[in-house]
């Protein structure tokens, strides 16, 4: 039985990891198709990235038939499932969200803040346009988001496109577990976290071993200076005060909101001594397609987990998987909440272990939020609500009260200088605004 999988971004140099996953899985999850996509700007890298996957694929021995191509509603025709993976203007437009934000004095960090707005805002159009087409064309197709910022991106799209058969992935929640697993010196497999919260605003309310609840033990170990961050976030550490009050695992991005005046303080020193962290993924993109180019290699490099999406595509792999085989097991995705948390909309995206099966995802009751934690993420979803709004509607008044909205901007002025100079920075990626 034909099995299809596109994958849409194909010139990404996270690409390898997802032609990884697929052939680890084969067994349970026997795709006999992938399609890899790209735009004419990316077509060298997707050239560079479909000879590495077809070596990979050969040296696996799997039955897999490759392709690649610009031809997106082509490529669709009879898939099984979508991954996306996508990053409107390149590298070049994160080093401006980085960069315009940082000169005024605000956090440019790529997915939150002030960089993560315009991010949603050239992408949401680029995905709706997806959306139609997978509509269309493969109206049985699973769409697996991983293109950030993912929450806000999975819930523009089920909120706006026809195409409901939409999930979104992170691999937040899956370095959370491993790290947890890591010091507490047990397998990944028998950690479970129970998470309560949004996409790079998500918390740990529990964690167990083998049923055990160990929650405490980890919440010491936080205030040790456990690292569980991603490459592309240096860990601060928590203080015990923070910790204790909190009673919850807070996720690396919380560092954004908690420890700002740090991380700005941080972020500038860096950014004026080494440029934004979008140059330094530039340089590494660089060394990583001369790995790829390297017709001796057969597998995924081990330097591609020092890009901070490492592991996205496992996540998305595992996904695809347990839909097609109907596990019902559990996994971190992001979702509609359907009463999974009864402070926030029945439509809201959130972040929450759900059991996976064929239909999709079925999110496992998380109940109130924790006092702790209810002002902060009510707010954070309504900010999200925001900025979809603005990213559908092209209104520049509604773009303002999103950058007012975010905890890392709420700043009149400022907003309106930073909102401004990104208008003009991206112009060619927004559509709606012009």
């Amino acid at each position: 039985m034909a099995l299809k999988v596109v994958v849409i971004g194909g010139g990404s140099s996270y690409t390898p990891e997802i032609i990884e996953g697929l052939i680890k899985r084969h067994s349970s999850f026997p795709v006999t198709e992938i399609v890899l996509v790209d735009i004419e700007a990316g077509k060298e890298k997707l050239q560079i990235i479909g000879e590495l996957s077809k070596r990979m694929i050969e040296k696996s021995g799997k039955s897999i038939n490759l392709s690649w191509t610009l031809d997106r509603r082509k490529a669709l025709q009879g898939a099984d499932f979508v991954s996306t993976q996508i990053r409107v203007g390149g590298l070049e437009a994160r080093a401006k969200d980085e960069r315009i934000p940082l000169s005024h004095g605000f956090i440019g960090q790529e997915t939150n803040g002030a960089g993560g707005i315009f991010k949603a805002f050239r992408t949401i159009p680029v995905l709706m346009e997806l959306a139609a087409d997978i509509h269309q064309i493969c109206p049985d197709a699973w769409m697996i988001n991983f293109t950030n910022p993912a929450g806000i991106i999975t819930e523009a799209l089920l909120k706006h496109s026809q195409h409901d058969k939409v999930i979104g992935v992170c691999n937040i929640p899956y370095n959370m577990r491993h790290s947890t697993a890591e010091i507490l010196h047990v397998a990944p497999e028998e950690v479970d976290i129970q998470f309560v919260g949004m996409n790079h605003f998500v918390f740990g309310r529990r964690v167990f071993v083998s049923g055990i609840d160990r929650t405490q033990e980890v919440l010491e170990k936080l205030k040790q200076g456990l690292d569980y961050s991603p490459a592309n976030i240096v860990n601060l550490g928590w203080s015990s005060t923070f910790i204790d009050a909190l009673g919850l695992l807070p996720n690396p991005y919380h560092q954004y909101y908690y420890q700002t005046e740090e991380v700005l303080k941080k972020d500038i020193k860096a950014f004026e001594e080494n440029g934004t962290r979008a140059e330094k993924v530039q340089e590494l993109e660089r060394s990583l397609f001369k790995l790829y180019t390297n017709p001796d290699l057969h597998d995924k490099p081990k330097e591609l987990e020092e890009r901070g999406g490492a592991f996205y595509s496992d996540v998305a792999c595992s996904l695809m998987d347990s839909i097609y085989n109907n596990k019902k097991d559990i996994q971190t995705v992001n979702t509609r909440n359907n009463g999974a948390i009864p402070d926030l909309p029945n439509d809201a995206v959130i972040e929450v272990n759900s059991v996976i099966t064929k239909n999709g995802p079925k999110p496992l009751v998380v109940g109130p939020l924790p006092s702790s934690i209810k002002g902060m993420v009510t707010h954070m979803k309504a900010f999200e609500e925001q900025v979809i709004q603005a990213g559908i509607s092209g209104s520049y008044n509604d773009a303002y009260i999103a950058m007012l909205m975010n905890p890392l901007m709420q700043d009149e002025k400022g907003s309106k200088l930073v909102l401004d100079e990104l208008l003009e920075a991206h112009k060619a990626f927004l559509p709606q605004f012009n």
